[in-house]
């Protein structure tokens, strides 16, 4: 079963998640924090190819308040991501024809990773490095399928007024 869309399936994000990863993400569903840490570090490290850990490493740790850590895991999955899907390692140079990222797949994980940078940034109370992230997210996702306009909402609200 896919943890995050309920589907059957063993795919995760557009690949397929090792047995021996799976077993370690049951593992971590319900274990105290420290160890659910420890168990997703672990399966990030023994497939650092499957993106559906670095997915749950910086949503893990953002739910903590542990933004370095958070960031460590985003920045980690997004260049992951960049590799798989073919994108330029800087995310910056990422343009929107570089593939299709509306469809499930690394090139979709990278988009949503970049958000996730975004949110990250701001919770961190770096605005202006979340304003970078979230107008490269606009660039790539014009019509706010990522969930951009979401990001846009909270730095408008961090900054006292509308910033879309």
């Amino acid at each position: 079963m896919n943890l995050f869309t309920g589907d059957s399936s063993d795919e995760y994000f557009g690949s397929d998640t090792p047995p021996s990863v799976r077993r370690l993400l049951e593992q971590a569903a319900g274990a105290p924090p420290q160890q659910i840490e420890a168990l997703l570090w672990t399966a990030q490290a023994s497939a650092p190819e499957c993106l559906a850990t670095y997915y749950l490493l910086y949503k893990f740790h953002a739910s903590r308040r542990q933004f370095a850590l958070a960031e460590r895991a985003a920045r980690k999955g997004l260049h992951m991501a960049a590799e798989q899907a073919g994108l330029n390692a800087d995310w910056q140079l990422v343009q929107p024809g570089d593939a299709v990222f509306t469809e499930t797949g690394p090139a979709r994980f990278w988009l949503f990773t970049l958000k996730a940078l975004a949110f990250i940034s701001l919770r961190a109370g770096r605005e202006d490095e979340a304003r970078k992230f979230l107008a490269h997210v606009q660039l790539i996702d014009p019509q706010g399928g990522a969930g951009g306009e979401v990001i846009a909402a909270l730095l408008a609200a961090a900054a006292g007024g509308d910033n879309r």
